[in-house]
Formats: C-alpha cells, sequence, structure tokens
C-alpha cells in the first residue's frame, strides 16, 4: 500500500489557547508552564488528528480494532466522523469514552491482567476470516504493550505479568522492554497484522517512544520485527531479571515473530499521526508568542530520570548569563522516555523523579522553575501526571521537615511533592506522546 513506516509527520492541527501573559514573572513561572504543557497535549487530542486520516468505507466489512491509552479516545474520533462502526478497543482503566458500536474495553496498565488476556482473544476471533475486500482500522497508541496481552503458548497470565513488573522495577528502557514483550506473545510484533490478513489494514498510530519507530509502539503488533528471542534473553539477563521455567522455555524455541518482508503485511498500512516532536514545536511556537526564548533539547532522550534531571539544572545554571544579557526568558524543552530504577519504596515516577533532581540540583537558585509531566496523564505508580517546582521548593519541603534527598533516595517523589503542593494532576489526558519537559529561566527579578 501506498504509505509507509517513516513518512514525513502530519502538520499539527492548530488548537487555540489564551494568550500568555506578558511579561512572564516569577509569580506566573507556574502558570505559564502549565500552558506549555497543556499545549503539547492538545495538539495531539485524537479529536484533532484522527478525522483526516479515516479511510472511505470499503465493499466489504470495516472493522475498527485498537488498544492504548489514547485509543477510545481514537475511536470516538472515528465515530464521530463517520457514524457507527463495528469493533473493539482495549484501553486503560479510567480512559474508556463514549462509542455508539465500537465496544470499548478497560484493562490493566502497566501491568496486563485477565481483562486486557480476554478482550485481546475477542479482538483475534473478530478478525479472523476477512477477506481482501475487507478493511481493518487499527487504533494504536502507548501502553497497548500491557493493554494487548495475549501470552505466548506455554505461558499463563501470571508469567507475563511477573516479567512486566521486573522489568518495570529494573530501569529498562522501553525500547527493550517491548523486545521481551515481543517474544512473549501471540499478538505482537506483527502478529496481529496476520490475523487480520488478507484484509486490507490501516494503523493509525500515536507514538509515545523516543524516535517513532513503529515496531515499538505497543510492541508492534501490525508492524514486522527484527530482534530475536536471544535479543529478549540478553535483556534479562543485563537488568539481573530472574524469569521462570515457562518464560524461559519459550524464549529458547524459534522465533515467531512476523519478518518486516513477511508477504502477508503487503496490504497493511501504518500512519504516524502524532508525535512527541509535533508537541514539543507546538509549546516551543506557544513560548516564543510570548517573547521567551525556547531551547530544545531533542524528543527523544532516554537515560535515568535522576540524571537527567541534574544535567538538565546544570545546564540551566549555565545559562543564567545568556538570559541576563538579553533581558529575556529562556525555556529548555525536551521529550522523551526516561526511567526510574526502583532502590526504595516510595511512590513516584520519572517526571516527578526529575524534577526532584533538578529542584536539588538547583538547590534554590533563583528565577529558574521547571516542570516535567507525561501527558497521559498518568506518571509511574500514581494518577499524576507530574511536578513543578520552582526556587522555593527545597524550603517549603525543609520546613515540612522532609528531606529532599531522602525522597529522592526512596523514588518518593510524588509523595514529596504532594507535601508541598507541586503535583500536577490532569486526569485523563486520552492521548499519549510521551514526557513533556520544560526549565523556564527568568531574567533576575
Amino acid at each position: 500500500m501506498a504509505d509507509k513506516p517513516g513518512n514525513a509527520l502530519p502538520k499539527a492541527a492548530s488548537v487555540s489557547l489564551p494568550v500568555p501573559q506578558r511579561p512572564i514573572v516569577a509569580s506566573s513561572a507556574r502558570a505559564f508552564l502549565t500552558a506549555l504543557f497543556d499545549r503539547a497535549v492538545a495538539v495531539a487530542d485524537p479529536m484533532q488528528v484522527v478525522p483526516r486520516q479515516i479511510p472511505p468505507r470499503p465493499k466489504g466489512r470495516f472493522l475498527v480494532i485498537g488498544a492504548g491509552k489514547a485509543s477510545a479516545r481514537m475511536a470516538e474520533a472515528v465515530e464521530k466522523t463517520i457514524g457507527p462502526c463495528e469493533g473493539l478497543v482495549i484501553t486503560r482503566y479510567g480512559y474508556g469514552r463514549p462509542t455508539q458500536g465500537v465496544e470499548i474495553v478497560e484493562a490493566g496498565h502497566p501491568v496486563p491482567d485477565a481483562a486486557g488476556a480476554r478482550a485481546t482473544l475477542r479482538m483475534l476471533e473478530l478478525v479472523a476470516g476477512l477477506g481482501p475486500d475487507d478493511l481493518v482500522l487499527a487504533l494504536i497508541s502507548g501502553g497497548g504493550s500491557a493493554l494487548l496481552c495475549a501470552p505466548a503458548e506455554g505461558l499463563t497470565l501470571a508469567d507475563k505479568m511477573a516479567v512486566n513488573a521486573a522489568l518495570l522495577a529494573s530501569g529498562a528502557p522501553i525500547g527493550e522492554m517491548n523486545v521481551v514483550r515481543k517474544h512473549l506473545s501471540r499478538v505482537k510484533a506483527g502478529r496481529l497484522a496476520v490475523a487480520c490478513h488478507p484484509a486490507r489494514l490501516l494503523t493509525l498510530l500515536i507514538s509515545d517512544v523516543p524516535g517513532d519507530n513503529p515496531a515499538e509502539i505497543a510492541s508492534g503488533p501490525t508492524v514486522g520485527e527484527v530482534s530475536t528471542p536471544d535479543d529478549a534473553r540478553a535483556i534479562l539477563v543485563r537488568h539481573g531479571i530472574t524469569a521462570s521455567a515457562a518464560v524461559l522455555a519459550v524464549l529458547q524455541r524459534p522465533s515467531t515473530v512476523i519478518a518486516p518482508d513477511d508477504p502477508r503485511l503487503a496490504m497493511a498500512q501504518t500512519r504516524i499521526i502524532a508525535a512527541p516532536a509535533q508537541s514539543l514545536a507546538a509549546a516551543a511556537e506557544y513560548a516564543e508568542s510570548a517573547g521567551v526564548i525556547t531551547h530544545p533539547l531533542g524528543d527523544a532522550l532516554e537515560g535515568e530520570a535522576r540524571e537527567l534531571g541534574a544535567a538538565h539544572a546544570r545546564l540551566a545554571l549555565s545559562l543564567r548569563g545568556e538570559v541576563a544579557a538579553t533581558g529575556k526568558p529562556l525555556v529548555l524543552l525536551s521529550g522523551g522516555e526516561c526511567t526510574v530504577t526502583r532502590r526504595g519504596n516510595g511512590i513516584g515516577g520519572p517526571n516527578a523523579e526529575y524534577v526532584l533532581a533538578a529542584a536539588i540540583a538547583l538547590d534554590g537558585a533563583p528565577d529558574i522553575h521547571v516542570l516535567a509531566c507525561d501527558t497521559d496523564g498518568v506518571d509511574g505508580a500514581a494518577e499524576v501526571a507530574g511536578a513543578v517546582a520552582g526556587p522555593e521548593c527545597l524550603i517549603l519541603a525543609r520546613a515540612k521537615g522532609i528531606d529532599p534527598a531522602k525522597a529522592l533516595a526512596r523514588n518518593d517523589a510524588h509523595r514529596f511533592f504532594g507535601a508541598i503542593g507541586g503535583q500536577v494532576v490532569t486526569g485523563p489526558t486520552l492521548t499519549n506522546v510521551n514526557d513533556f519537559r520544560a526549565i523556564l529561566i527568568l531574567p533576575e527579578s
């Protein structure tokens, strides 16, 4: 089919937000940073990006399937545009949306559960027996790896849950986590596309992965795969994960992933319709409209959240001279997906941990403010999008008897910011284009 992975992203939809307050000062810094985040989320709303991508109805059956935190909103956008459709979509608990024909199933994330496993089997049954006159529209977004769950032959759901939990605690990058998931699945790594064959298949993707590789988004259920079971075993070893005998047995078998050149993928088309780069660009445009200089750091940054937060804080400190020389505020913008290696038993997530580490490194430096949030509205282990901190952050914490360094050591960033009013709580945003980070440096007040 015409479009293949790697095509240029469509231009982000135009979304109106109020004109920022001018000039940005310390008292309005939090509102400004939150507005940047809101802008980044708004341009990735499925209601903005899905309608332009919906194909004409075919001669035969038209099925809508999908999985991910944004998938229910994507299905809602489809039906709002063309009317009721037959289909099944799996999303995270609390992320369901009203649809007319497409069934929405809510299931466990980030660790899969029985609801997701049952719904995945039903999805495979739904697409069985399709013909070349039929068309399947797959709506895939971040979170689909856990939600689209069909354990490989010889594995139980408990086996999958244990591996997922261990990977989440290990600090492994999302790409490595997904390699393991692919080789323990009956639906990932192109297998869902093969289940739809010989029907035509169009996958609309909202990317939450650094680099926007379609094979990594939700573990590529409709995209060919090049990794091997040896790769998956090596990842488990590298991160010190002791897998069950059943998992190791599956990873000793010949690979069953679908190769990119498999002829059954010939009628499978993919389009990335929203991605972190678009959201960062929209936030930058918004900042510049307020007279703020933007300093982009990239949309695909990875690594330990605390290390990246400290590094970005040091960069911000080094740029204070430039801000003083221009007399204009400057904002560092970045995206990607940080990881947290669990060291303690606190309540945290990579975005809040990034902000806490940055605040510690800044040590109350005046005129520097930090925000980091997950665009899906959930950061790690809490229903909190992320956190925001200003120069007063450490003073407020210590006044309450909270040691910032100890909170960071036990991965307790969410509880830390909850105590000082630094949490950013959005509820489900119904999209997912990865983490959003901004550090605002103001001229000396």
